[in-house]
């Protein structure tokens, strides 16, 4: 069976115009996603691999670095357009039925640890799971710590009748975790929502057995805003 890396990238964005294709130090956005892709492939981890869009210049430069493009339709690159349609789209137009795993990537990240992929494929396989998502820990922006300002000025809990649950150290948080966007691996079956029993909604995709890999706080840059920007090209640079 194939595990396909599809790689989502998108022409159009509000928070940054343009993300997947403007150059982070020096090289357009998405081939950083391409490389880490290409290095997965490498392994025998990743045996074929795809980038989904609906710009003319990232369909080239997919083309250029000897991957397969995938034009995604009008009504599944808008910003409403779920990440599961578009890939659905992307594994039927490769019409491969072999297809059985999808690692899916987002071009406007360009930072992730080596071996990121590998690393969330192997649990997929190992668990059994439906699908695995790469997570970072919260850090100092802890649901704990969270509340709310109101329009005098006061301030509550977000939840509780304490604020930050009464906890004053970072190190004494429980831990917590947020997807960072690194990658996500789902099954085919999952993907098509054809897991029993997942109720309906936007992470059905997901399926059931869901599991998790988690990530060094600061090792995967998600760029969404011209400060994401920066700090890539910093740590890139550095490199």
């Amino acid at each position: 069976m194939t595990t396909l890396a599809l790689i989502l990238a998108r022409a159009g964005s509000k928070g940054l115009p343009g993300k997947n294709w403007r150059p982070v130090a020096g090289r357009p956005c998405v081939l950083w996603t391409i490389d880490a892709a290409n290095e997965a492939a490498r392994t025998e981890i990743v045996h074929r691999i795809a980038l989904s869009t609906d710009g003319a210049e990232l369909q080239k430069i997919a083309v250029e670095a000897g991957i397969d493009a995938v034009s995604r339709p009008p009504d599944l690159a808008s910003d409403t357009a779920t990440i599961d349609a578009a890939a659905r789209h992307a594994v039927l137009s490769l019409n491969d039925d072999s297809i059985d795993t999808i690692v899916i990537l987002y071009a406007n990240v360009p930072i992730r640890p080596a071996g990121l992929i590998e690393r969330a494929v192997s649990l997929l396989r190992e668990s059994r799971a439906d699908s695995v998502q790469s997570y970072a820990p919260v850090g100092k922006h802890h649901p704990w710590w969270t509340a709310v300002v109101g329009e005098r000025g006061e301030v509550k809990p977000w939840q509780g009748d304490a604020l930050n649950h009464g906890v004053f150290r970072r190190q004494d948080l429980p831990p917590a975790h947020l997807p960072d966007g690194g990658v996500t691996v789902v099954t085919r079956r999952a993907l098509f929502l054809e897991i029993d029993g997942v109720p309906p909604g936007p992470h059905a995709f997901f399926g059931r057995e869901r599991r998790g890999i988690v990530n060094p706080e600061g090792s995967v840059v998600d760029i969404d805003s011209h400060t994401d920007l920066l700090v890539a090209e910093a740590i890139l640079e550095q490199r």
